[in-house]
């Protein structure tokens, strides 16, 4: 991802403002959260990484912690310097295909756990999922308050890979019966599909005045 660079910008009480200090109130907090928020994320995954029996659950969340810390290094680098990070954004890759299936069946209901031993990998996805979910929502809050072009970016480039992170991990739910999806009966699904039309598009206008 290409970045741009910050702008000369102005304090109206103190004048030019550096690059490092080019930030807003409300994006200083909002950013906070963020890199917050990322820390326990990481913890969190740390701490359920030795609880997990499943060899391919593991897997999905040692490549999730790794790519999680190089994406905080790299948002943390351009909100301290505000300018462009020393290494681009990447785009998160996952293993899973991309296969749902779909209808429910009889299962027992969920409750709280009481004890630790009583951890399984169910529990592990489950928070992981949320663990993803929650970031991406303050990601998406921050973005919105930031005034920063580089450290915008950034957070604007981590929401697609926060949304295949949690992708990942509910395909994998899906697969081991964790996560079952409901679905609409097939004439229900056309009538919603079908209660919709496009929009006509016109021809763009040059924006010249025709002569008299």
């Amino acid at each position: 991802m290409q970045f741009q660079q910050p702008q000369n910008h102005q304090n109206i009480e103190t004048g030019m403002v550096p690059p490092q200090m080019n930030h807003g109130g409300h994006e200083m907090f909002d950013v906070h959260e963020v890199l917050a928020g990322s820390i326990n994320t990481m913890n969190t995954y740390i701490m359920l990484s030795g609880h997990i029996q499943d060899p391919e659950l593991r897997d999905i969340l040692q490549r999730q912690k790794q790519f999680m810390a190089d994406e905080y290094n790299i948002t943390l680098e351009c909100f301290k310097s505000g300018l462009d990070p020393s290494k681009p954004t990447q785009s998160y890759k996952m293993k899973q295909r991309n296969d749902f299936t779909y209808g429910m069946k009889p299962s027992q209901p969920i409750k709280p756990i009481q004890s630790a031993a009583e951890i399984k990998d169910e529990t592990i996805a489950l928070s992981m999922l949320n663990a993803v979910k929650s970031g991406a929502t303050m990601k998406t809050n921050a973005a919105m308050e930031t005034t920063n072009p580089v450290v915008r970016r950034v957070l604007a480039d981590s929401l697609p890979n926060c949304i295949e992170m949690a992708y990942e991990i509910s395909l994998y739910q899906n697969k081991h019966g964790y996560y079952q999806v409901p679905q609409l009966s097939q004439q229900d699904m056309q009538q919603m599909q079908n209660g919709y039309a496009l929009v006509p598009m016109q021809p763009q206008m040059s924006g010249k005045l025709s002569p008299h």
